[in-house]
C-alpha cells in the first residue's frame, strides 16, 4: 500500500519538475550549478579533494534538488553534466534524477547533489539513455576535504563518487536506488538542434555562448597536469 502511495504522489509531483522548459529555465539551471560549484570549491575544508579533482572524468550538478515529504520519501531533481576531453571540457547536457528517500531531513529545503565520474566507465554510464546508481552503475559517499586522501581503491571499485549540500553542509551520500536519465528535450532546447549525448560529451558539439561560465569555473576548479 505505501509503494502505491508513492508511486502515486511521483506522478503527482513530476508534472510540474518534469514539465517543458524554456531558454530562460535552462540559463537558470546553469547558472545555478555553476553557483554551487564555485561555492563549495571554495571552502577548502569542505571541497571536493585534489586527488579526486584531478582524475575525475566528468562532472554532474543538481542544484536544490526537490523533495516531497510523503509516508514513503521521493526525490526529483533537473541537473547538468559537462565531462573532460582532449580540448578541455565539453558542452553540457541535461539530466533528470528521480528516486526514494535518500535520508534527507522533513522539510521543503532543496539539496544541491554534485556527481563526480571519477574513470571511463562512469562516462559510460552517462552515455546511457538511462541508469539506476548502485545498480547499473556503482557509487560511493564521496571524501570531504581537499586535502583529505581517498581510499587507494576507491575510483577502482566506484564509477560515480556522490556528494550533497544542505543548509550549509557539504558531505558524501549514499545515492543508491536513484535513476538518472537523459533529458534530451531540454538538451535539444539548448543547442537548438537534437545532438546525441555521446556527441557532446566527447567534445563533437561545441558549447552555446550561456553553456561558457559554467564551464569555466568547471575548469577552473577541475583541472589536472595535462590540462592546458
Amino acid at each position: 500500500m505505501k509503494r502505491l502511495f508513492a508511486l502515486l504522489c511521483l506522478a503527482g509531483m513530476s508534472l510540474p519538475v518534469f514539465a517543458a522548459s524554456d531558454k530562460a529555465a535552462l540559463d537558470e539551471r546553469l547558472e545555478n550549478a555553476r553557483i554551487v560549484i564555485d561555492e563549495v570549491m571554495q571552502t577548502p575544508d569542505k571541497g571536493i579533494p585534489d586527488g579526486i579533482v584531478k582524475q575525475a572524468t566528468c562532472i554532474a550538478v543538481v542544484p536544490s534538488l526537490k523533495k516531497g515529504a510523503f509516508i514513503v520519501g521521493a526525490q526529483y531533481g533537473q541537473g547538468v553534466v559537462t565531462c573532460r576531453t582532449g580540448r578541455g571540457w565539453s558542452g553540457p547536457v541535461f539530466i533528470r534524477m528521480a528516486g526514494g528517500s535518500f535520508g534527507f531531513q522533513i522539510g521543503g529545503q532543496g539539496t544541491d547533489l554534485v556527481l563526480v565520474a571519477v574513470n571511463d566507465k562512469g562516462l559510460q554510464d552517462l552515455l546511457k539513455s538511462k541508469f539506476k546508481i548502485g545498480g547499473d552503475a556503482s557509487a560511493s559517499a564521496g571524501p570531504v576535504g581537499r586535502t583529505a586522501q581517498a581510499s587507494t581503491d576507491l575510483s577502482l571499485r566506484s564509477e560515480l563518487l556522490t556528494y550533497s549540500r544542505s543548509k550549509g553542509l557539504f558531505a558524501g551520500i549514499d545515492l543508491d536506488g536513484t535513476t538518472v536519465s537523459q533529458n534530451t528535450d531540454d538538451t535539444t532546447l539548448l543547442y537548438g538542434a537534437p545532438h546525441t549525448f555521446e556527441e557532446i560529451l566527447k567534445g563533437n558539439v561545441l558549447p552555446t555562448e550561456d553553456s561558457k561560465p559554467f564551464l569555466r569555473t568547471i575548469a577552473k576548479y577541475f583541472h589536472s597536469s595535462q590540462d592546458q
